[in-house]
């Protein structure tokens, strides 16, 4: 027991933050073993355990990301981020046009000499946040002047948004909106985010009418069959009604842990559905527990725009925060059918080994942010650190 409270003292950063992402990755180790059950028994001969350590694996090599993250100074993010946009750029072009077609979506690419798929748009989404954070603490002198300062932001969110959509839309859509918050937070004028979202709507009906044409290579039908069934069918079509039943099913303190009937029906039941599953295995308190999480990290985040000493880091830990925040909840709407179906997972709850590690390493960014939120004698002292190495080179 000392050993692990010496552990826990020697973590940098929020300790709050840190036990959230303890209890995600609980979760999702727990909530995964039990909603693979019908995929070990259809694909690995009812070898649950697979999916279990597989699990347990992705989890474990991501809270070591978040540990490597949380010690690199986050100044050193906003220097890397142009070199990663340029890259993040041509990997999703590459992506859309010869990505592996999953689930009728090309989001995915095999890494060389292995049999492990990597979803680019992951990657891309973090990158454009850091870019988006970096952008507008450099400009906040003349935040105002469209031309020097506004335009630059513009363009790379228009493109990497652009790149995401014809292939993962709710992805691109809550890209977008992050980055419209991140503006409305880092002083933009009011007039040019109202610009930014003409942009998003003229760019989203340019994609409309390229799908009409060039229907193969968009996925107009699926937009069109889940808004069409959200908007029309009063119980939401097959998905949401196997949701609703196993959230109703659950009551208040659910069928127990690895109980869920509904995983049998579920589509997706370990990714997209996996909310529902919680509710079912543990109850309506299980499933205010996961929300209240979420709410805790927003809150925790929010203490760190308050007292973080930069601009670039108060922004950064905000925007990273949001774009998990509002996934989780777009995640959970459609459980309960507020949204149509998206098609985005559970932060670090979902199984997927690309979601888990990325959310990861952003929470690891979001630490070294708050690491010298606590500490700011040592923020400045990097600070001269970083300032050294880079005249040296």
């Amino acid at each position: 027991m000392t050993k692990v409270k010496e552990a826990y003292y020697n973590l940098k950063g929020d300790k709050a933050i840190w036990f959230i992402i303890l209890l995600l990755g609980l979760f999702s180790i727990l909530a995964v073993y039990s909603a693979t059950g019908l995929a070990a028994f259809k694909t690995r001969g009812g070898d649950t355990e697979y999916y279990l350590f597989k699990q347990i694996i992705f989890v474990g090599a991501g809270f070591g990301l978040t540990y490597l993250c949380s010690r690199l100074h986050y100044m050193k993010y906003s220097n890397l981020a142009p070199l990663m946009l340029v890259i993040a750029v041509p990997l999703l072009i590459y992506t859309w046009a010869f990505g592996d077609p999953i689930n009728d979506a090309n989001r995915w690419i095999t890494i060389p000499f292995s049999n492990a798929t990597f979803q680019t748009s992951d990657f891309a989404k973090l990158v454009l946040i850091v870019f988006v954070a970096r952008s507008l603490a450099i400009k906040q002198e003349f935040i105002k002047d469209f031309n020097s300062a506004f335009l630059p932001i513009i363009i790379p969110v228009a493109i990497v948004c652009g790149l995401i959509a014809p292939n993962d839309l709710s992805t691109a859509g809550l890209l977008f909106l992050t980055c419209l918050l991140m503006m409305f937070i880092g002083r933009v004028s009011l007039q040019y985010v109202g610009m930014l979202i003409i942009v998003g709507v003229i760019l989203f009906s340019f994609l409309i009418v390229l799908a009409n044409f060039f229907p193969d290579a968009f996925r107009l039908e699926t937009w069109t069959n889940r808004i069409n069934e959200w908007l029309y069918d009063a119980d939401g079509g097959f998905h949401i009604e196997q949701s609703k039943i196993a959230i109703a099913s659950g009551e208040y303190f659910g069928v127990g842990p690895g109980n869920s009937l509904q995983r049998n029906y579920l589509p997706n039941p370990f990714s997209d559905s996996i909310y529902a599953i919680i509710c079912e295995e543990y109850g309506l308190l299980g499933g205010v527990f996961v929300i209240f999480l979420y709410l805790w990290l927003l809150l925790r985040c929010m203490r760190i725009v308050t007292r973080s000493p930069r601009t670039f880091g108060s922004i950064l830990a905000i925007g990273l925060c949001l774009n998990i925040v509002i996934q989780a909840f777009a995640n959970i709407a459609v459980s309960v059918n507020l949204v149509p179906a998206t098609g985005l997972t559970l932060p670090l709850v979902s199984m997927g080994g690309t979601s888990i590690l990325f959310t990861c390493i952003t929470f690891g960014i979001i630490l070294s942010v708050s690491k010298f939120v606590e500490n700011p004698s040592m923020h400045q002292i990097e600070l001269e650190e970083i300032a050294e190495d880079e005249s040296d080179h």
